[in-house]
């Protein structure tokens, strides 16, 4: 067969690496080592930011200090693992004695994990990291980054805004930095000619300078977490999957309009 994955009954590697159901197995084993690590390091805060932070910036030493006020909290620390604010936020759940969570992407050019991660992970796929991030993590906290932050904030955004996932804080931090888009969203998102969004979904992130309020918003929302699953309330039509989402309903079927007059009851029948 022309393309078949054997050669004489042998494997044709080259080939057969390339074919989509292997890539199934590649992505399968990230799921499942994703699965196996992180179930163990307890309650977490995913924290982002950009890998181009310079160890002398602001942000930088506040995502250290932010992180060491979180592990002394007992929160471990999760980083997509590279330099700039995921190095320090990994510097500082480890100076600290906290868990130091590293997600690495492997990128076409060369990425270097941080030297303070204790427990690294590293992904061909950027979906399968992006569900580790969101499935471990009770807290989203957001510094000044490019488009690998943003694709984090926002998909946290979809997914509580859709109901996908219990609200959960979102927390950015820098008010330069974030001022411009919380605008944009106003003018165009809420107030623009469609209307792409209800005011109530600005209220899903907060933006701030604090780091105590920061800390304080993940803690009181974290005990209320707590203090929900004890007292065994919930909803069952909203039960969460092994995936970190909640279970959603099929779309209702589609009404076809394909002849006008089939919308219109007739007489007679």
């Amino acid at each position: 067969m022309k393309n078949s994955p054997l050669i004489n009954g042998q494997v044709n590697n080259v080939q057969f690496i390339n074919e989509d159901p292997w890539r199934v197995f590649r992505i399968m084993a990230e799921f499942v080592e994703g699965f196996e690590t992180m179930s163990q390091i307890g309650p977490a805060v995913s924290l982002f930011g950009s890998s181009r932070t310079p160890q002398s910036h602001p942000d930088y030493k506040n995502a250290r200090k932010l992180a060491q006020m979180l592990s002394r909290l007992g929160f471990a620390i999760i980083t997509g693992g590279g330099p700039g604010v995921m190095e320090a936020a990994n510097r500082g759940a480890q100076e600290v004695g906290g868990v130091s969570v590293g997600l690495n992407i492997t990128l076409p050019h060369e990425q270097k994990a941080n030297p303070y991660v204790t427990i690294q992970l590293d992904y061909r796929y950027f979906f399968a990291r992006l569900v580790m991030f969101v499935k471990y993590a009770c807290s989203f906290v957001c510094f000044p980054g490019g488009f690998g932050t943003l694709h984090e904030f926002f998909n946290s955004m979809a997914l509580i805004q859709t109901g996908k996932a219990e609200r959960f804080p979102v927390v950015l931090i820098g008010t330069k930095f974030w001022k411009g888009l919380h605008e944009w969203m106003l003018k165009e998102m809420l107030h623009g000619e469609v209307k792409t969004i209800s005011p109530e979904d600005l209220e899903l992130f907060t933006i701030t300078d604090d780091l105590d309020q920061t800390v304080e918003i993940i803690r009181q929302a974290y005990e209320a977490e707590q203090i929900h699953k004890r007292s065994g309330a919930g909803m069952p039509e909203r039960l969460r999957t092994g995936e970190g989402t909640l279970i959603g309903r099929p779309p209702l079927p589609a009404i076809r309009l394909d002849k006008p007059e089939d919308s219109k009851a007739k007489p007679n029948q």
